[in-house]
């Protein structure tokens, strides 16, 4: 008899959330949105062409770019259906399958991003370290294999999350706060006991993201050794300036990730309305925002950005 009233009480569907209370003007807020997703989309994909089109720049530096291009194009196109869905149509209904398989592709292709940073740090490092030598260390299988553990890696530790999600019960309320599924909030909608959950997020955080973040760290600080060490800083610090855009990158990625971590686990009296805004943020603004920082601050892609619209 608990059994079927577990059964009958289990939600069939989670609901999303846009922004609560302003439901009647989601429309004119899906323009901003809308805007964001479209040049997230048309500015990743440009600066794919780009380098794929121009043989100078098929460098380890814009591959690892290609890279993170491609990550972020997967982001977008991974989060605009239900994020445009709630504020066109509002239809905020999705349901368990749909929701889990959501969070399997957004939480891998973070961290997928997140080992993509980490590699292009690690170019950096060796670009200013050791120049003469730098073709030779990062040649073109070297970098397939990077990439191809930093993909599998991502798959392979979100791959159990939806398994684990799918075997517990959902009888509490179905509201979730943001305008996709993120695990660390989808697990406290289960009724049944989530520690298996909360130890392998853990272990995912810790053995990715901050692994990464901590590595990074420890790259720029070999990096600044190697400029420091040199007689003659000119060229150094031509090559350092490179890491601006990079700098830029994995702040607008990790920080967002890291608040609204902070506010899941310590925040919980927080104002709803600013993890919302930090989720979209945590969302749009890094695909957004890459392809702007390195073309603005990449010579050589400006300018073919530059000559493919003076054409």
């Amino acid at each position: 008899m608990p059994a079927l009233n577990d059964t009958k009480f289990q939600p069939a569907v989670f609901l999303l959330t846009g922004i609560p209370g302003l439901e009647d003007v989601h429309v004119w807020i899906s323009i901003p949105i809308c805007l964001m997703f479209i040049i997230s989309i048309l500015g990743n994909s440009f600066i794919l062409f780009i380098i794929k089109t121009d043989p100078t720049l098929h460098e380890p530096m814009y591959i690892f770019l290609s890279m993170l291009a491609v990550t972020d194009l997967g982001l977008s196109l991974s989060t605009m259906p239900t994020t445009m869905g709630i504020y066109w149509f509002h239809s905020r209904e999705i349901s368990h399958d749909a929701c889990f398989t959501q969070l399997f592709f957004f939480h891998s292709l973070t961290l997928i991003q997140s080992s993509v940073l980490l590699c292009m740090a690690l170019d950096r490092f060796v670009a200013i370290s050791n120049p003469l030598r730098y073709a030779s260390i990062l040649t073109p299988p070297r970098i397939a294999k990077m990439g191809l553990v930093s993909l599998l890696r991502g798959l392979t530790l979100i791959f159990p999350i939806p398994f684990i999600l799918k075997q517990h019960r959902y009888c509490k309320d179905s509201t979730l706060s943001h305008s996709i599924c993120l695990h660390q909030e989808v697990m406290t909608m289960a009724c049944s006991d989530i520690r298996v959950n909360i130890i392998y997020g853990f272990f995912i955080t810790f053995s990715s993201r901050m692994l990464d973040f901590l590595l990074i760290l420890l790259s720029y600080v070999m990096i600044f050794k190697s400029v420091l060490s040199v007689a003659c800083h000119v060229k150094p610090l031509k090559a350092l300036n490179t890491c601006v855009s990079h700098v830029c990158v994995v702040l607008l990625f990790y920080t967002p990730h890291l608040i609204l971590a902070v506010l899941y686990g310590f925040g919980k009296n927080s104002s709803p309305i600013f993890q919302i805004v930090l989720g979209n943020i945590y969302v749009l603004v890094p695909p957004l925002m890459n392809p702007i920082v390195y073309s603005v601050k990449i010579q050589a892609i400006r300018v073919r950005m530059i000559r493919a619209f003076v054409k």
